[in-house]
């Protein structure tokens, strides 16, 4: 499979980033994962762009941010801090931001799997599109954070309102290119990632952040749908948890 095929994206998101192949770096970083795969290197996940495939520029309600994809064999599925629909248990910090979900609204998906979200608009954008088996962030300063930059900021470029969720103050610094490239009304809500490490310590816990409600509240107050975070699968705390 050639894992940076770009056939079937958007028009919008695959110009971008065949643009970005005919420049150096970009041809760097096309050599590194085809020399990673030719060495025998098993790279996560299998389709690199699965959350532009789902979500369309134009589409995009809100944007959540994460790092680098799971390094984890069955785990990575190309949405940020999404898994594949049966991995159990589910990684430390998506259990955080489904405990977060039963405090906003009483429930939460009862799977990793976070494609629904992102067929309502929510781009889930790791900053790095690729990793190698067992070794978090060995495909990072390769070249993908340049490529990501032009994504967002052709998303901040529509005149469409825009919610961003920076979690952590690695997605925080991602602030600044927002708001200069933003031509529409922008909503920036900033809180500690959901990593055990940090969702319950200061400055601003990730746990009661309330995120997921105030993106709504404020997507209706433009005229626009909310996002059904939910799902209408999930296990309340009544039925009992899935953590």
């Amino acid at each position: 499979m050639n894992r940076m095929n770009t056939e079937g994206l958007a028009d919008e998101w695959q110009t971008l980033i065949d643009g970005y192949y005919r420049t150096e770096p970009g041809q760097r970083l096309l050599r590194f994962v085809r020399d990673e795969c030719s060495n025998g290197q098993s790279i996560f996940p299998p389709d690199p762009y699965r959350a532009l495939r789902l979500t369309r520029p134009d589409d995009v309600k809100a944007v959540i941010f994460g790092q680098d994809p799971y390094p984890t064999f069955g785990h990575a599925m190309g949405l940020a801090f999404g898994t594949e629909r049966d991995v159990r248990p589910l990684p430390r910090s998506l259990k955080n931001i489904f405990k977060e979900l039963q405090a906003e609204f009483g429930g939460a998906p009862d799977h990793g799997d976070l494609t629904q979200w992102a067929r309502q608009g929510v781009l889930l954008l790791n900053t790095v599109l690729t990793v190698r088996e067992g070794k978090a962030g060995s495909h990072a300063k390769k070249g993908w954070e340049e490529l990501t930059d032009r994504l967002i900021e052709r998303v901040a470029s529509s005149p469409r309102p825009r919610a961003y969720l920076l979690w952590g103050a690695w997605a925080q610094k991602k602030e600044a290119l927002i708001r200069e490239a933003a031509r529409g009304e922008v909503l920036i809500l900033k809180a500690n990632h959901p990593s055990p490490l940090s969702a319950s310590r200061p400055p601003i816990p990730f746990f009661g952040c309330g995120h997921f409600r105030q993106v709504n509240d404020w997507l209706i107050e433009r005229g626009m749908d909310p996002i059904d975070w939910v799902g209408a699968c999930y296990r309340s705390e009544r039925q009992g948890a899935l953590f």
